[in-house]
């Protein structure tokens, strides 16, 4: 399944919807979204996980450079309804406690 990313920009927040398996190679192009320029004046950039069945270490790792990209623009950064699957990766690599996540958005 190619990954789509769908892009909503409100007043308050920048939400990333993601779509299809994260791995080593459809992780470049979360990345991008993640780590480029965000819209100016949001309060948080929610990433919601809902339709992701399958994520590996790379799309962790992209997961990670987001955080750092929202917190280096003083920006909060939460994952929104990640799949159990997704859940169990992130808790696996201890970044549950390290991501703020929520159950919708």
């Amino acid at each position: 399944m190619p990954l789509q990313i769908d892009k909503e920009n409100s007043s308050d927040r920048y939400v990333v919807s993601v779509h299809g398996e994260v791995d080593l190679y459809s992780s470049p192009e979360l990345r991008e979204v993640l780590t480029g320029n965000l819209p100016s004046g949001v309060g948080s950039v929610c990433v919601d996980l809902s339709g992701v069945p399958y994520m590996d270490s790379s799309g962790v790792a992209t997961l990670v450079e987001g955080l750092r990209a929202a917190k280096a623009a003083s920006v909060t950064f939460v994952v929104v309804a990640p799949s159990a699957q997704v859940r169990k990766v992130l808790e696996l690599s201890r970044l549950d406690s390290v991501f703020e996540i929520r159950d919708a958005l």
